[in-house]
């Protein structure tokens, strides 16, 4: 039993690491994890819905062919807790969020929308500006009422 504990093992003399049989791995392995759901979903089986948070056993891959500046992307299969159907989802890094492939369906978030609105309005007023340098200026002398008023 206490040889189980040492934390220096004996390594004989003649001794060769390069011997040893090296496991080699696929590119594309599937490696299980735990991991905790991103977000709420609905399972498009059964209908029952899945809250942010929960725990699963899941399965993650490599997405291959596709990189968003540099950075892989994962998809990670997981089973429903009621009906134990498929879902999948994959790591969006251009928008900080993830995908959900199949299986299921993403619960509506309101501040999801809210954020959305916000970017297009941004962007349409920045599209405006562009050609337009009284239409800058009359936007940035709103914006300096809106802060102080």
């Amino acid at each position: 039993m206490g040889e189980r504990k040492v934390l220096n093992k004996y390594y004989p003399p003649d001794f060769d690491p390069a011997k040893l049989p090296r496991a080699r791995k696929p590119k594309n392995q599937q490696m299980k994890i735990r991991m905790m759901l991103p977000m709420s979903i609905k399972c498009n089986t059964c209908g029952v819905y899945i809250y942010k948070g929960t725990k699963f056993n899941s399965r993650k891959e490599d997405v291959v062919g596709e990189t968003y500046l540099g950075i892989q992307i994962f998809r990670f299969y997981f089973k429903c807790t009621s009906c134990s159907s498929e879902l999948a989802i994959k790591t969006d890094p251009q928008n900080s969020d993830y995908v959900v492939e199949s299986g299921a369906s993403r619960n509506y978030e309101p501040w999801r929308a809210k954020d959305e609105e916000s970017d297009t309005a941004k962007r349409k007023r920045d599209s405006e500006e562009l050609g337009d340098a009284m239409k800058a200026l009359e936007n940035r002398t709103e914006k300096r009422f809106r802060r102080v008023g």
